[in-house]
């Protein structure tokens, strides 16, 4: 004979982590904060709920509903003694629904939601205090304060006598500047004039090589014109001892008149080679009397045209100096202008940096918390892996206790059967035992 012995759950029964199978079961369960389980069933055909409440863990509200139509059951099978089988949680008609992805978003968000709040609320609760701080500190400060008007009066004084010696060095640096170009003017003077000069000198040197050229000229002639009166002499006193000759031959001799050509003139062709040569001469000092007087003329063209482009040039670097100590003031006005600017852009870039930095520092805030909410999401995804797992890995046991469940009800019912077929057999053979004690034939045993 068997027994089976039913445990039912008419009130909800409260389970805690301590007693759950499941963590015995599908190994260890990572580490994380308190969670308890509660598992609520029925009576027979009823329904059991699993829940769970998790303070600052790491899995996902598991929510799951088994439906059965046995609820729990304990078995007893023994011949002599008595067994009990605990099982929880089993049925035929399981079904587990999964946490539902847009769910656990929402969840997620609602404790952001929730975490952002708080987080504002502290902050003003800091705001709160840090007023309350300044206040009492401005409460506490005393009440006399210093003069420092004296002291301010000294720095105006000092600032304006800073002024005023920057105002004089920018003064000074304009006549610095301003002496500059008049020397820088005195030396393209200089240079200008020297370079007249040595046209000039270079033009009397070619004018002394022409006067020399004409005094070698002059020496040649006066020396053929003394070449030429030593010649005149040498005929005058060859035809004197000449003549003197004859007249010694004639008084000795008779004297023969005879008609002979006239000779010429000496002195008149003297007179003729020197007005010939004169008149070479008067030609050859028109002709260099010309070309200096051109030359000059063509160099005092040139003094004026040169005398004319200094005058202009003078004019043009007065109004270039004008010019430029007008742009050297406007130049000192723009440099005042830039330190004031460099100055103001100094102290926007401190401001600026500083707010930069606050910004990096709430950007580094806010992406700490990024990481936190991310290993949190990474945690949780792993979490529910793991859930995900002890689900199949329960579904595999429940589906091996559902097996040993049937195997038990067959077995149960073949035993049942057996034990009828068996009392109907020893009815039977209680009936049959008068036979076999009258000597009934066994075929009509067989036969009944």
């Amino acid at each position: 004979m068997s027994c089976s012995v039913r445990a039912s759950c008419p009130s909800p029964k409260t389970v805690t982590s301590n007693s759950i199978i499941i963590a015995r079961r599908c190994g260890t369960v990572p580490p994380c904060a308190t969670k308890a389980y509660s598992v609520y069933g029925c009576g027979v055909s009823g329904s059991a709920r699993i829940s769970s409440f998790r303070q600052g863990g790491c899995f996902p509200d598991l929510q799951c509903r088994i439906g059965r139509r046995q609820g729990y059951y304990a078995g007893v099978c023994s011949s002599g003694g008595s067994g009990i089988i605990a099982g929880g949680c089993y049925g035929r008609n399981d079904d587990y629904h999964q946490l539902n992805e847009k769910f656990t978003m929402q969840n997620l968000n609602d404790r952001l939601a929730c975490y952002l709040e708080k987080v504002r609320s502290l902050e003003a609760a800091n705001a709160n205090l840090e007023r309350l701080i300044r206040e009492y500190y401005e409460k506490k400060r005393p009440i006399c304060q210093r003069d420092y008007s004296c002291y301010f009066d000294t720095i105006n004084c000092l600032q304006e006598k800073i002024k005023d010696a920057k105002v004089n060095i920018a003064n000074i640096l304009l006549q610095i500047d301003n002496s500059k170009l008049a020397a820088d003017d005195f030396r393209m003077k200089y240079e200008h004039e020297f370079a007249m000069r040595k046209s000039v000198e270079a033009d009397i040197c070619n004018l002394r090589r022409l006067l020399d050229q004409m005094t070698l000229t002059k020496a040649n002639l006066e020396n053929q014109i003394e070449g030429l009166l030593e010649d005149l002499a040498c005929l005058k006193t060859n035809h004197q001892e000449n003549v003197a000759a004859l007249m010694c031959q004639l008084t000795g001799t008779v004297c023969v008149e005879v008609d002979a050509a006239p000779q010429q003139d000496l002195n008149k062709v003297l007179e003729e080679i020197r007005s010939h040569y004169e008149a070479i001469i008067d030609k050859h000092r028109a002709e260099h009397e010309c070309w200096f007087k051109e030359k000059l003329a063509q160099l005092c063209q040139d003094v004026a045209s040169n005398t004319e482009c200094i005058e202009t040039s003078r004019s043009q670097v007065a109004d270039l100096r004008r010019t430029l100590q007008c742009l050297e003031i406007e130049l000192q006005a723009q440099i005042s202008k830039k330190s004031a600017l460099e100055c103001s852009l100094a102290d926007t870039e401190a401001r600026y940096g500083a707010m930069l930095a606050e910004f990096q520092k709430h950007i580094n805030m806010l992406e700490a918390e990024l990481c936190q909410v991310r290993t949190g999401i990474e945690q949780q995804g792993k979490d529910y892996a793991a859930l995900l797992d002890i689900k199949s890995r329960l579904e595999k046991e429940i589906a091996t206790y559902r097996f040993h469940y049937q195997y038990f009800n067959s077995v149960s019912l073949i035993f049942v059967n057996l034990t009828s077929i068996f009392s109907m057999n020893m009815v039977q053979i209680s009936h049959l035992m008068p036979c076999f004690k009258k000597g009934t034939s066994l075929s009509h045993v067989e036969c009944t």
